[in-house]
């Protein structure tokens, strides 16, 4: 699901100037693309590894699924629903994840790696290994 291959991510390339990520990793919402795609390569630093498993379309709604594993070694599950308005502009992401530990697991990951630039409520503040080791 990168573009880092040569093919077009699935929203990433098509992101409103205030586009909106929610998550299930998430406190609170991102806004804005250049906040939003700091914080999705950051989740993609944290992946060993992730299969795109569907990706779908009905109107301006697209449906993402993939699995992947944590480099904390969690097996992960995702589901994203993308929001285009009627030019194809990408205004809001809802990422899923489960089960809960990996979850929490990629949450906490991500307040190591850009808590910081987001400010302390947007992130699970545990550590990584202690979320990975209950």
């Amino acid at each position: 699901m990168s573009s880092s291959n040569g093919e077009k991510h699935p929203f990433l390339d098509d992101l409103a100037d205030d586009a909106e990520l929610r998550g299930t990793v998430l406190r609170r919402p991102v806004s804005g693309r250049d906040n939003i795609k700091r914080l999705v390569e950051a989740v993609g630093a944290l992946y060993a590894s992730q299969t795109p498993t569907f990706y779908g379309a009905i109107d301006e709604r697209h449906f993402l699924q993939y699995k992947a594993t944590l480099r904390a070694g969690l097996d992960l599950e995702a589901v994203g629903v993308i929001e285009r308005d009627d030019t194809g502009l990408v205004r809001r992401v809802t990422m899923t994840f489960a089960p809960l530990d990996a979850a929490v697991s990629l949450s906490a990951g991500l307040g190591a790696v850009v808590g910081k630039t987001f400010g302390d409520d947007l992130l699970y503040e545990a550590s990584v290994n202690e979320v990975a080791a209950s």
